[in-house]
């Protein structure tokens, strides 16, 4: 289907769920961006999710969202149980705001929903030739270290910086093995999973993903992956108000109240310390691809290489829809 054609629907039927049409296509931005970049499990396939939340008052199609002002570099966004689009689209571009007045920009947030993809608010920054570290939380979905039950979610670790070329590094991944969207758009499938990323709820590995989704994922790295993960809710639920230690709801199973996650966005200038930045990222990045590399591999790539040509030749063709996003499509249009 065109971009264009998918983006009139998609931005219709959130504004038919009584989304502004500001907000409708703030959101419909970020579905469709995870699309061109090649991340299913954050674009389409979460539409239905989102239309049904809000359809049970879980999140609020018209929020009232405030910003407190802390200082001239931090603030603190209270989104009122906004879809998290729009609730991140406000804190980032306020955080590149506070930066480019001095410096440094903090913004956490409060009462906001699942946000899509971080590295897409981290390529905002970068554009304004800053730097930027994004933090999230998610629903239980990674046992901590020791642990038999699942409490953290996958929480993603967010890191970008201009190259001073036109691909930015943006370094976006999740604590987990795998990330949950991925095994959500198996399980609608009936697609296997990788082997070694999930235990089924008996705690054995299993490559079934609607088993998965009952059981736990398995962290990077072991325990540090759970000490990555943990170092997450802290930073974006208990430091910022949100849902943490494991109560922040499921957007597709847990519709007894509103998720209240909770985001941190920070971003500085890249001139804080020294005024050679882009000769010295280029020299970073130069001397490391320079390097030998293994059979097999023709270039070493750093993190957003790969994620900006995807999104380029993306770009020039028709995005391809499930049967299962064709259906949801149908459903929420009528």
């Amino acid at each position: 289907m065109k971009k264009e054609i998918l983006n009139k629907i998609v931005n219709s039927i959130f504004k038919k769920y009584g989304m502004s049409k500001e907000h409708s296509q703030i959101s419909t931005n970020a579905l469709i961006n995870a699309e061109l970049v090649g991340a299913y499990g954050h674009g389409l396939t979460r539409l239905k999710m989102y239309c049904d939340r809000i359809s049970k008052k879980l999140i609020n199609p018209k929020p009232k969202i405030r910003i407190k002002k802390i200082s001239q570099s931090i603030s603190h966004v209270d989104a009122n149980n906004s879809i998290g689009f729009v609730a991140a689209d406000i804190a980032i571009k306020k955080a590149i705001l506070n930066a480019k007045k001095t410096g440094i920009g903090m913004v956490a947030v409060k009462n906001s929903g699942h946000y899509g993809l971080s590295g897409y608010y981290a390529e905002q920054a970068v554009k304004k030739k800053l730097i930027t570290m994004i933090y999230t939380n998610a629903p239980p979905a990674v046992a901590p270290h020791g642990s038999l039950k699942s409490l953290f979610g996958t929480n993603p670790i967010c890191f970008g910086c201009p190259t001073g070329t036109k691909i930015p590094f943006i370094l976006d991944t999740s604590i987990s093995m795998i990330n949950r969207g991925k095994i959500r758009v198996a399980a609608r499938n009936n697609h296997k999973i990788p082997e070694g990323v999930a235990l089924d709820k008996f705690g054995k590995i299993t490559t079934d993903a609607k088993k998965a989704l009952k059981g736990v994922q398995l962290p990077i790295a072991g325990f540090r992956g759970s000490g990555l993960a943990w170092m997450v809710d802290i930073l974006s639920g208990v430091l910022t108000g949100g849902n943490h230690a494991g109560r922040v709801k499921d957007p597709f199973d847990d519709f007894s109240g509103p998720q209240n996650i909770g985001h941190l966005f920070i971003t500085f200038k890249t001139d804080l310390f020294v005024k050679n930045y882009n000769t010295r990222i280029k020299d970073n990045i130069k001397t490391i691809k320079r390097l030998p590399k293994i059979k097999g591999i023709k270039e070493i790539v750093y993190p957003g290489q790969n994620k900006y040509n995807r999104f380029k030749m993306n770009s020039k063709k028709e995005i391809k829809i499930s049967d299962t996003v064709k259906k949801d499509l149908e459903i929420l249009q009528n």
